[in-house]
């Protein structure tokens, strides 16, 4: 394990230093935008640019990628993402940002699809359950570090958004001098909506509403911790342990999806999240460490309903079309996160900040309606037929579905191949 983790010690940097300055900006942005005194609605069209951009990263980046190459691809793209976050203060213009937000949104998930692809290069069928943990990992402390780095300026001026910059170019100093062989990245295809809606109703509502309620918590809780009065370094605090929450909830949630029946969890999750949401939209700010906490477990439950959704589907899956239905899920997730921010926003508008959790509240509740009504009408898989859960990540490229471990029709490439050989022969 040791030995894996330093031969990918280049990739683990680079990403330690794309996420942490992305996490950084995106609520660094929000806070900006609340500083400016634009309207709630307006921010929500601004930020909710971000996954237009990254949905259309992950649809369209194969073709850069095949016309320059890995290393150039990720340069320039890396480059890009810099380049935009230096260019946030030099008009702060709702139209201009919302450009700007499309073309950070396109670069990071570019970006994203080839590290990943690196990653999947280097797993084989006896390392890939311990790489896949070892990259969630690596992502949620990575965003959660991020957060506290707003403290280390004004967001009023220029100095945070060139912090963020040069975090996003750092990225791209380890992976530019990696020795490592440039993987071979393949167009990952996709299941249709309705057919998989059919096969798996719920997993794709899951999925969907995953996008909804983390999209627009990750684009408006900043605005909402503003608008109640909290400062830059409690805000900073609350945006990270959020996201702190939600790893550290994903692990025993995902016993008990292996236990018990998985549309019964989703919908013990769903009402429980929605009851956590339902609470600080009533109670607010009174308390900074309450509102904490239940916004802790609001996110860490939240994102917990896209891997259950994921497995909800996969139970339903051949193996062989895993890869396509995770590849539909993320899909899926990425137009939630697209109308999440967008529907929240309105309702801040209308009800003041509270809103946001009380429209997440509301659509917790649906999610357990829908699953309720499915397991009434449909058949249970049993427990013992379920697949074993994996805690997938919602915020990444198709690519990385390929190192799910319930994918049985992997197949290692010849680098993995070789490392696997030579570690088999060092022992």
């Amino acid at each position: 394990m040791t030995r894996m983790v330093t031969s990918l010690s280049a990739l683990i940097l680079s990403i330690v230093l794309l996420v942490s300055g992305n996490a950084f900006l995106m609520t660094l942005l929000g806070i900006r935008l609340s500083i400016e005194q634009i309207p709630p609605d307006v921010i929500g069209w601004v930020l909710v640019c971000y996954s237009i951009g990254f949905v259309l990263g992950t649809l369209y980046v194969h073709r850069i990628i095949g016309r320059v190459g890995h290393i150039r691809a990720f340069a320039a793209l890396a480059a890009l993402a810099a380049v935009v976050s230096l260019m946030y203060p030099m008009a702060v213009s709702t139209v201009f940002w919302a450009v700007l937000r499309v073309l950070s949104g396109f670069a990071v998930a570019s970006v994203l699809v080839v590290i990943e692809s690196w990653f999947s290069s280097r797993a084989t069928n006896a390392n890939r359950g311990a790489l896949f943990a070892v990259y969630q990992i690596v992502f949620y402390l990575s965003a959660a570090s991020g957060q506290l780095l707003v403290n280390v300026g004004d967001p009023a001026n220029f100095m945070p958004f060139s912090l963020a910059a040069i975090l996003l170019t750092l990225a791209l100093v380890p992976l530019s001098l990696t020795r490592m062989e440039a993987p071979a990245i393949e167009q990952v295809s996709r299941l249709s909506f309705f057919v998989l809606a059919r096969e798996s109703f719920t997993g794709v509502a899951g999925a969907l509403i995953c996008g909804i309620l983390i999209g627009g918590f990750y684009a408006l809780g900043p605005v909402y911790a503003t608008l109640t009065g909290l400062d830059v370094a409690r805000t900073s605090t609350f945006m990270a342990s959020a996201i702190v929450a939600a790893m550290i909830l994903a692990w025993p949630l995902g016993r008990l999806c292996d236990r018990f029946d998985r549309r019964r969890v989703m919908f013990w999750v769903a009402l429980t999240g929605a009851a956590a949401a339902g609470a600080v939209g009533l109670l607010g700010a009174l308390n900074l460490w309450l509102l904490t906490l239940l916004v802790g477990v609001f996110t860490g439950l939240s994102a917990t309903v896209y891997p259950i959704a994921v497995a909800i589907t996969n139970d339903r899956m051949e193996s062989s079309r895993i890869v396509s239905a995770s590849a539909t899920l993320l899909l899926s997730y990425g137009v939630g996160s697209v109308i999440g921010p967008i529907v929240l926003a309105e309702l801040i508008g209308v009800v003041g900040p509270r809103g946001l959790f009380l429209g997440d509240a509301i659509v917790l509740i649906l999610l357990a309606v829908i699953t309720s009504y499915r397991i009434s009408h449909t058949e249970d898989v049993a427990v013992a037929d379920q697949e074993h859960f994996v805690p997938a990540m919602p915020e990444s490229s198709p690519v990385l579905t390929e190192l799910d471990p319930r994918n049985e029709d992997f197949h290692q490439s010849p680098e993995a191949y070789t490392m696997a050989q030579e570690a088999e022969q060092a022992r």
